[in-house]
């Protein structure tokens, strides 16, 4: 980058002036003085909301505290479909009754898969990326080994991710489901999701998304793309917290036709009648298996709320920008010394977060979390710079980046 257009980049203070979402920063909690310079890692867990501590107390004294198992009959029976569904409107392009959250994203990612190549007994390959998250490739391969099915592996480039020319001549009539992250977990690299769907339904096989990288970030439209399934988790940013339940979404037209594999007495269609065998409830909550995590599901209903305030549109367009921004100060400050960006420079195909890669940046994040600054890294040489579109500011990009500029000179 020449000194002309730096001088024509407006500053961070200039960007963070004219960021009309500036002020949703406040409703995050702060550390105090000193503990923290810049989060950078808001795509492995967001920050906690300020109303979250206020209101896991409420729910403490009053709801669990005061009306205590009176609580289930009142509201918790239906929390799994209810905070489902709105996860769903806000930020899942999905119609009410297709959403319910409970599990962990491996467990869901199980029940769903499963559950998708039981339903095609003529069908017994699963297609998934080499480079998708491990959990993927893990239950893909434990799944294939209990049913006797085949994985047919996709090989993409792991900078541009996968596109419809990959899955050419991979799709069969022998093709149960496949399993692709809509925003990839390495390069930040977002999928053309309405296209792939097309092309694998077209095919005759199921296609699940898993979209821990997307939801809160990227706007998604299940229900207008066509999708079968797909699984979510809630702590990145959707801002639920440590091991905050994941989702499940089962679009209404596979409810009936899926049955999941872990049966377990809150999908039965009669919890509370203790029959001697299991019969499924309707619809999604079929896929439920047993209680339900409510105390941790309370925290992220408050950023589905926050999110549904501002519109999914004005958060892609605050991620547009600070990814943006990221980019432009990586390619200043972090290329001259060796390092290489491996996330798309077309915004339209780029996610919330900006890899660069460097054989020394494990060694880089390790001195920049003892400052209190706090990127993400991924092996071998991946660090991922995550942003949050409601609570990272540019000031923090730029402190971050300069950080990781600083520490990577002093180790070359």
């Amino acid at each position: 980058m020449n000194s002309a257009q730096q001088t024509q980049r407006p500053t961070s203070a200039e960007l963070d002036a004219a960021d009309p979402l500036a002020e949703q920063r406040e409703a995050f909690y702060s550390p105090a003085d000193g503990q923290l310079t810049a989060y950078l890692d808001g795509n492995s867990l967001g920050r906690p909301l300020k109303a979250t501590s206020t209101k896991l107390a409420s729910f403490v004294e009053d709801a669990w505290g005061s009306r205590l198992i009176r609580g289930w009959d009142e509201q918790w029976m239906d929390e799994p479909t209810t905070v489902g569904d709105r996860i769903g409107v806000v930020t899942l392009g999905a119609a009410p009754g297709q959403v319910t959250v409970g599990d962990s994203t491996s467990v869901m990612l199980y029940k769903l898969i499963r559950a998708a190549v039981d339903a095609q007994p003529d069908r017994n390959e699963i297609l998934v990326d080499r480079d998708n998250f491990p959990t993927d490739r893990f239950i893909i391969e434990g799944i294939a080994s209990e049913k006797g099915a085949t994985i047919k592996w996709l090989a993409s480039n792991p900078a541009s991710g996968v596109r419809t020319t990959d899955l050419e001549g991979l799709l069969s009539e022998r093709t149960a489901v496949v399993v692709l992250s809509h925003v990839a977990y390495r390069s930040g690299f977002l999928a053309d999701a309405a296209a792939i769907t097309t092309m694998v339904k077209d095919a005759g096989a199921l296609m699940l998304w898993d979209l821990c990288h997307s939801v809160g970030s990227v706007p998604v439209e299940l229900d207008a793309w066509g999708v079968d399934l797909a699984v979510g988790c809630t702590y990145k940013y959707l801002n639920g917290g440590p091991g905050s339940p994941a989702f499940a979404y089962v679009n209404a037209s596979q409810q009936d036709r899926l049955q999941q594999p872990i049966w377990g007495w809150m999908g039965a269609d009669n919890p509370f009648g203790m029959t001697e065998s299991y019969q499924p409830a309707k619809g999604i909550r079929s896929f439920i298996t047993g209680t339900p995590s409510v105390l941790a599901m309370q925290p992220l209903k408050d950023m589905v709320e926050l999110i549904a305030s501002v519109g999914m549109d004005a958060v892609r367009e605050k991620s547009i920008k600070l990814t943006e921004y990221a980019v432009a100060l990586a390619e200043e400050m972090l290329v001259p010394l060796g390092a290489e960006i491996v996330s798309p420079r077309n915004t339209e195909e780029r996610g919330s977060h900006v890899t660069v890669d460097h054989p020394l940046f494990g060694e880089v994040t390790q001195k920049l979390w003892e400052q209190g600054v706090i990127p993400d890294f991924r092996p071998p040489h991946g660090l991922r710079i995550g942003l949050s579109p409601l609570s990272t500011s540019f000031a923090e990009i730029e402190l971050g980046v300069t950080a990781i500029r600083d520490a990577l000179a002093e180790l070359l």
